[in-house]
């Protein structure tokens, strides 16, 4: 998911400023495509090692009950390292870095091929060339979304199960084969999707909303910089990177603002069971939370959040972009 949405950064970093970014150019017909998938999931899979444990606490303090919700992330990373001590702030790593490969391909593929599609198909309306990458990027990134919604919720609800594992109220499992045996058992093929009608519908707001933040910043701070669009100087590699990394963190950080709420209830319909009568949905696992703690419990795991998706922003468009340079073909 990460890798295809940092795909729309070309045309992002290429027209915010109309500056000559040469690095921003690497398009896809200029990579190496296996190794483009093959070095992405190495670095991508190591990216994801570094951010676990902050997913790991957030997903704690969303799901648990009593005092531990209400303590401070770093508290309750403490308090995980104490009992479970380093395999417990790293518990749902292994399914989640395997399981994520395929969804990676397939997010990234599907966001190539409708993009090109779409991109070919405004060629008939009277759209300048950035309206038409804004559309092209819009449509591939909706696509993109579902298609790897479909295979990313499942792999969510078995992997914030194994994070969770061990709070009160909670089930314990032999591995993730086992938290599939046993939800399809007691829930049918449904349960593993919990929360997918919701995943579905924010998904793209999401990436439309981290998309505009990073663009947005990164042209203010390329513009505070001196480069503005009449300038002819062209930025150093470092420079490039350090705009990037910045508007990235930046990015990371409006949109956790935004969707930690969705994110809390998303994550306690996929994880939690006891919902007394009749079957879970969002405005009974919504009205449960707002009752038990108010609007405060919206934002449980807030901390953690917002410094996952802010470091994930920022490691996102160094990593791809580390990755598109060790991937360009060679010259002929």
């Amino acid at each position: 998911m990460a890798a295809a949405a940092a795909a729309a950064a070309d045309t992002s970093a290429a027209s915010t400023t109309g500056l000559a970014l040469s690095e921003a150019s690497i398009n896809w017909e200029r990579l190496d495509k296996t190794k483009f998938h093959v070095i992405g999931a190495i670095l991508f899979t190591a990216q994801q090692g570094v951010l676990h444990p902050t997913a790991v606490v957030k997903t704690r303090m969303q799901v648990a009950e009593g005092g531990l919700s209400h303590m401070s992330g770093f508290v309750v990373f403490r308090k995980i390292l104490r009992s479970d001590g380093i395999p417990g702030v790293f518990r749902g790593f292994g399914t989640s870095a395997v399981g994520a490969l395929p969804g990676r391909i397939l997010a990234l593929t599907s966001l190539e091929i409708s993009k090109e599609m779409a991109f070919k198909y405004s060629e008939h309306f009277d759209m300048s060339e950035a309206s038409r990458i804004a559309v092209a990027n819009g449509v591939a990134g909706l696509v993109s979304s579902t298609f790897s919604s479909s295979y990313s919720v499942p792999l969510d609800v078995v992997c914030q199960r194994l994070m969770v594992q061990g709070l009160p109220g909670m089930q314990t499992y032999r591995g993730p084969f086992d938290v599939i045996n046993k939800v399809v058992r007691s829930e049918g093929l449904r349960g593993l999707y919990r929360g997918f009608g919701i995943t579905l519908l924010t998904q793209s707001p999401a990436s439309a909303l981290w998309w505009s933040s990073y663009g947005g910043a990164q042209h203010a701070i390329w513009r505070s910089l001196g480069y503005g669009n009449g300038t002819q100087k062209k930025p150093s590699h470092t420079e490039l990177v350090a705009v990037q990394a910045t508007a990235g963190t930046i990015a990371g950080a409006c949109s956790s603002i935004i969707t930690t709420p969705i994110d809390t209830i998303k994550t306690r319909l996929q994880v939690m069971d006891n919902y007394g009568s009749g079957r879970s949905s969002v405005m009974k696992t919504t009205r449960l939370l707002l009752r038990e703690e108010g609007w405060r419990g919206l934002y449980r795991g807030f901390g953690p959040r917002f410094l996952n998706m802010s470091l994930w922003g920022t490691s996102m468009i160094v990593t791809y972009e580390l990755i598109k340079r060790l991937s360009v073909k060679p010259e002929q």
